[in-house]
């Protein structure tokens, strides 16, 4: 198990990621990058599968991004190849048809931070650290981060991040909207494993239909966007799950859904 990149576990509708690279901060290098988007395109067609949750091995690292000593030794043309394979990584995590929660553990910068993105939901540990630091590598965000940043906290503390290249401490990103929630690190799992529970509660097609139109909403007109939510709320009408939480409401019992 030590020599594996990513680790998985599984319980329950629940599959854990865990970057597992922890002697460098968890960065990614190419088979890192290779072993996550293979699990990401299997769990897309694995119904029974409620959540994912994405952390990092350790208690000191999340993600510290591209795998430097890696790059250094890339051709122009492999550069490249790096930032193409990443950036339809997280696309894939981001439109990924079932709810990924970030459970950043400690320090998430760079391609770490575009991750966490990606992702749905991001809890972090009171000690994480999370930033776009390329501009001070004189790069910029290649996986994401130029995009999905300001959609999250607004265009002027995108600019402010992004241009400074600034880290931030858990509670600052939340302040701003970056995390969702912050806990100590020793409290970091049982909190993603709570939210993960109540996620899983719910109708697996409703949630896969909310997300759709959420994300898909956020891009287009607010009318546009009304009709994209129409569409979608169509898809849940003919399911079974729709008619078991009529049943179980009625019933005054908990909903056993089945994603059909």
């Amino acid at each position: 198990m030590a020599d594996e990149v990513l680790l998985k576990e599984e319980r329950e509708g629940l599959v854990r990621l865990t970057l597992n690279r922890p002697e460098v901060m968890n960065a990614f290098n190419f088979a890192l990058l290779q072993a996550l988007k293979a699990e990401i395109e299997a769990l897309r067609f694995r119904p029974e599968v409620r959540v994912v949750v994405i952390t990092g091995a350790g208690d000191k690292a999340f993600c510290a991004g591209a795998d430097l000593k890696e790059r250094a030794t890339f051709t122009p043309l492999q550069v490249k190849e790096f930032i193409y394979t990443i950036r339809d990584l997280f696309t894939q995590i981001e439109g990924l048809n079932k709810p990924v929660i970030a459970a950043v553990n400690g320090v998430a910068l760079g391609g770490g931070t575009e991750l966490a993105l990606a992702c749905d939901l991001r809890l972090a540990a009171a000690t994480a650290t999370m930033g776009l630091t390329e501009t001070r590598l004189a790069i910029i965000p290649g996986a994401g981060g130029t995009q999905r940043l300001p959609r999250l906290v607004g265009r002027g503390k995108a600019k402010e991040l992004i241009f400074t290249g600034r880290r931030v401490g858990a509670e600052e990103a939340l302040a701003m909207g970056l995390v969702n929630q912050v806990h100590p690190l020793e409290g970091l799992p049982a909190a993603w494993e709570a939210l993960a529970a109540a996620i899983a509660e719910t109708g697996p097609i409703a949630i896969e239909q909310a997300k759709y139109a959420i994300d898909k909403g956020l891009e287009v007109d607010l009318h546009t966007g009304l009709a994209i939510e129409s569409n979608a709320y169509w898809v849940t009408i003919p399911t079974k799950d729709r008619l078991e939480g009529l049943a179980a409401f009625r019933e005054k019992r908990k909903p056993v859904y089945r994603g059909e």
